[in-house]
């Protein structure tokens, strides 16, 4: 998915619940407590996401992380430090943010002590003094325990998972709070720094540039990471383990970094020696490559069960081939450049994905996009191993709910929407408005309606019936005539 792909598993995600009123009573005590008049009020616990409504939290939105984090693989204990840089998108007496586990040892915010209480997955913030509107404010986190991996409703885990000999944090759909607090909605993307600091002879690998790598007086190496480009808390990844390292560039110049379990990496190299290549050509398909590098984490057969496009640095679960590289590699422009408005749009990260997936085997000798569509039609499994799917149990516009936002109708449904619009469109209009989609969304946030709406107004088509018949049409549509 722009998130976990379908290859080798698709994914459902899991629920994050917290109750409402924690900040109600805590700014109500603050209030009594001092006896002025609270001139801010709590910020919501949750953002009403259509399948999510309790992720992420209202009141602010995030500009910065900055994460530091010291992990020991033998106890399994992660100490960290999260400092937040945000603006006030309203006054504010206390504020919510998303942290599954771990204890909370201290907060600041503008450098005082602030008051903080734990409800489920939420930890509630009582600045000293409110906060204004429009006002940018430093919170400090610091934190420590054993994070642990979230179940999500079909099985498969994300948050902070063990390995053999190392751990793998990632977070899609709402994982991410396992490991670090946060506003842990794709809808509130921000500029990230993440320092790890591990053992000697283990690799730390996390998103974006690798700033520094240095060696401790305490026995451990500190990998600092920087990610310029904003990014959404799901795509953070920070993988520690004793890695085999791998640099490079494509011929067109992008930084590559590869970081591969020892098992994993002979398997892996003939994928891997292709990544400059897909990078490159995804640049020419779909516009400039978003991100200052590019890479790959991968982890040995079976530790998570599907693959992530995390943000500069997928993971995959086992070595990849080339059409799971692809699929991975499209999501930095769909589903990361640009991010869903909520899990709802999902189909805009996994329907271009598959397709992009669809335009790289037609434009290598491989099925052409048009075969592989009618593959879908008919069923016929021979020329795309997964035609035999349900793929039209649900409109992909439209999930029956949560445990369903990773299944076969989102993916390979979606990229028949796309496919259809080619139809409609001709090649010209169509591989210009993907290109004008990503440009004119860059680094920012888009919904369903979003793209339908640029979709018509960009090719100057009439596409009433992709979107009634194949985007949001229940049953299976018929082919076009």
């Amino acid at each position: 998915m722009a998130h976990r792909t379908l290859r080798p598993a698709l994914r459902t995600p899991l629920r994050v619940a917290a109750p409402a009123v924690a900040a109600l009573v805590l700014a109500a005590t603050s209030a009594a407590c001092t006896g002025g008049p609270v001139q801010g009020r709590p910020g919501a616990s949750g953002l009403r996401d259509p399948y999510f409504p309790k992720a992420g939290n209202g009141g602010y939105d995030v500009e910065h992380y900055g994460l530091d984090l010291a992990y020991d693989p033998d106890s399994g204990r992660l100490e960290g430090v999260a400092v937040l840089t945000a603006r006030a998108t309203q006054g504010l007496s206390s504020f919510n943010l998303d942290l599954d586990g771990l204890d909370v040892q201290g907060v600041t915010v503008q450098g005082a002590g602030a008051r903080f209480n734990r409800t489920g997955h939420e930890l509630t913030v009582r600045p000293a003094d409110d906060l204004k509107k429009n006002e940018v404010f430093r919170t400090e986190v610091r934190y420590a325990g054993e994070p642990r991996a979230v179940k999500d409703l079909d099985g498969a885990q994300e948050g902070w998972v063990r390995t053999e000999d190392g751990a793998l944090g990632v977070g899609e759909p709402v994982g991410s709070m396992a490991w670090f607090p946060g506003n842990h909605h794709p809808s509130d993307k921000a500029t990230y720094d993440i320092t790890l600091r591990v053992p000697k002879g283990y690799e730390g690998v996390s998103n974006g540039e690798l700033r520094s790598r240095t060696d401790g007086a305490d026995g451990r190496t500190a990998f600092a990471w920087h990610s310029a480009e904003p990014m959404a808390s799901y795509l953070a990844i920070a993988a520690v383990g004793p890695y085999k390292i791998s640099t490079g560039r494509s011929p067109a110049g992008v930084p590559l970094y590869n970081a591969v379990a020892p098992e994993a990496a002979q398997e892996s190299a003939p994928a891997l020696d292709r990544l400059g290549e897909v990078v490159d050509w995804g640049s020419r398909v779909f516009g400039p490559y978003p991100f200052a590098t590019a890479g790959a984490v991968v982890e040995p057969e079976g530790t998570l069960g599907y693959a992530l496009e995390t943000q500069s640095r997928p993971v995959y679960s086992g070595p990849p081939d080339v059409d799971l590289l692809v699929h991975e590699t499209a999501h930095q422009w769909f589903g990361n450049c640009v991010s869903p408005a909520s899990w709802k749009d999902m189909w805009l990260n996994e329907g271009f994905a598959v397709y992009a997936e669809w335009l790289w085997s037609e434009q290598h000798q491989g099925p052409s996009a048009q075969e592989r569509f009618e593959a879908f039609l008919d069923g016929d499994t021979e020329v795309d191993d997964e035609a035999g799917t349900d793929w039209a149990a649900f409109p992909p516009a439209s999930p029956p709910g949560a445990a369903h936002i990773s299944d076969p109708p989102v993916y390979y449904r979606g990229a028949m929407v796309l496919h259809r619009i080619r139809q409609e469109v001709g090649d010209e209009d169509f591989f210009a408005l993907v290109r004008g989609w990503v440009a004119d969304h860059r680094y920012g946030n888009a919904d369903t309606a979003d793209f339908t709406s640029y979709a018509e107004e960009q090719t100057g088509t009439d596409l009433d019936e992709v979107w009634d018949v194949w985007l949001y049409g229940k049953g299976r549509p018929k082919p076009p005539s």
